[in-house]
């Protein structure tokens, strides 16, 4: 079966996801645009679990200060190497991820660190459980598990800050 270029560029477009990746998926589902989609995503979850027990030494701190300059974050983001640190991709995610901060002021990292009693909703209160702000059909872990998948290695958000002028926080 061969695959419409126009076809394989319109999974690129609404994936990121490499020609050669859009294919293979197109290839794999019969052509079928919404199947090859989940087919990337399956594909990506399952190099981002492969990849979670790689050691994260490697990154960047990312600051966001909002244009009022009452508001900034800090975030910082961990990867294996500092090759991929210094990758574009990479450093659009620690910008996005200290956006993101700043704009929905989470307070713990995952729903693992929320305190059992607590009565907040976990896709609030938890940054890899949000919505991401420039794809809110998409969690901010499932952004992390996409640039996982491109650029090969594991990333951890290991610790942010957020600051609002006059605020407690």
């Amino acid at each position: 079966m061969r695959i419409p270029v126009e076809v394989v560029k319109e999974l690129r477009n609404r994936t990121n996801a490499g020609i050669g990746d859009c294919n293979k998926a197109l290839l794999e589902v019969g052509g079928d645009i919404e199947k090859a989609i989940e087919f990337l995503k399956e594909r990506g979850a399952a190099i981002a679990e492969k990849k979670k027990d790689l050691a994260a030494t490697e990154g960047v701190i990312e600051a966001y200060i909002h244009h009022t300059k009452r508001i900034g974050a800090l975030v910082e983001v961990n990867c294996e190497t500092d090759f991929v640190a210094r990758t574009h991709e990479f450093k659009e995610l620690a910008h996005d991820l200290a956006m993101q901060i700043a704009a929905t002021s989470p307070q713990y990292l995952a729903s693992e660190e929320m305190p059992p009693e607590t009565e907040m909703d976990a896709q609030t209160a938890c940054l890899l459980s949000q919505p991401f702000i420039k794809e809110p059909e998409k969690t901010v872990q499932e952004v992390i598990s996409e640039t996982i998948t491109k650029v090969g290695e594991n990333i951890k958000v290991r610790r942010f800050a957020r600051f609002e002028l006059g605020g407690d926080h």
